[in-house]
């Protein structure tokens, strides 16, 4: 039997819990908290019975943001997931943050990682962390750089319903984005086609303006969008900020073309109207 094991049963994993158990797969993950069936962990309190908990597991996800010392996974538990005898696929959640900013101009897996700030480059030195864990144990590693990811229950549709949508521009500024169920379906097409070592870029084939989203999804709602507000004169946080201080758009071929993943939701505009299709 096919057993998936999770760290951090966030947002997007859990979307990928759900496919996978109606294909009849065993899951198991871990929260925090450890609320539901999920098993608590986090780097002050590792896994109860690490061989027992991931016993049987064939394929590893890692779905918990690194922090100033490293990824907490890989520090407490990275010998133990050596060990796994029936383990043929490992993915790594990281970023496309990792490239840095490149003025509005593309890159793909090939272009060298850039941080620019702090939490990205956290998750370089994650990637080329667990990628070194994989050569040395000899181990299938993956790594999946993300970009923006929105779905049911967390995009400007949400924004716009609960009064918290802005229209920051910033001109020339792109964000690339990628529906969760994409998201998914890429990880899936990974397990089906491991390929050790391999990164891959998961977004859209569209960046776009993040006010064009905001002033479409209010659109889509009936709503008048909100006035635009100049990034200068938005007095935002530092966090959110950050997220304005690379600009590039992210080249996706290689999902395609090496996993042959056909998105079901290749731009903002087909993701909001399927949200608003489906009532979410």
């Amino acid at each position: 039997m096919e057993k998936l094991f999770i760290f951090g049963l966030g947002y997007t994993a859990q979307v990928l819990a759900r496919r996978q158990r109606a294909l009849g797969w065993e899951v198991m993950g871990t929260s925090r908290d450890g609320e539901g069936a999920a098993i608590p962990f986090d780097r002050g309190h590792p896994l109860s019975d690490p061989a027992g908990q991931m016993a049987g597991t064939t394929h590893l996800l890692l779905s918990i943001p690194p922090d100033a010392d490293g990824d907490p996974a890989l520090a407490c538990h990275g010998d133990d997931i050596a060990a796994l005898s029936d383990l043929r696929w490992l993915g790594y959640l990281s970023t496309t943050g990792v490239y840095g900013d490149h003025g509005g101009g593309w890159v793909d897996e090939g272009t060298p990682t850039a941080p620019v700030n702090k939490r990205s480059q956290w998750r370089a030195d994650a990637e080329q962390a667990w990628l070194q864990w994989g050569r040395r144990h000899g181990r299938p590693v993956h790594i999946f750089r993300l970009a923006g990811i929105y779905g049911p229950g967390r995009s400007a549709l949400d924004n716009l319903r609960q009064g918290k949508a802005r229209r920051i521009v910033k001109p020339g500024h792109v964000f690339s984005r990628i529906h969760v169920e994409d998201l998914a379906e890429v990880l899936q097409a990974s397990m089906a086609r491991p390929n050790p070592g391999a990164i891959y870029n998961v977004c859209d084939d569209e960046a776009a303006p993040p006010q064009d989203v905001i002033a479409h999804a209010a659109e889509l709602l009936g709503q008048v969008p909100p006035l635009e507000v100049a990034f200068e004169d938005a007095d935002l946080s530092p966090m959110a900020a950050s997220f304005y201080a690379d600009n590039k758009r992210v080249r996706n071929d290689r999902i395609k073309d090496e996993l042959g993943v056909q998105l079901k939701y290749p731009n903002y505009r087909a993701g909001l109207a399927a949200l608003m299709e489906n009532g979410d």
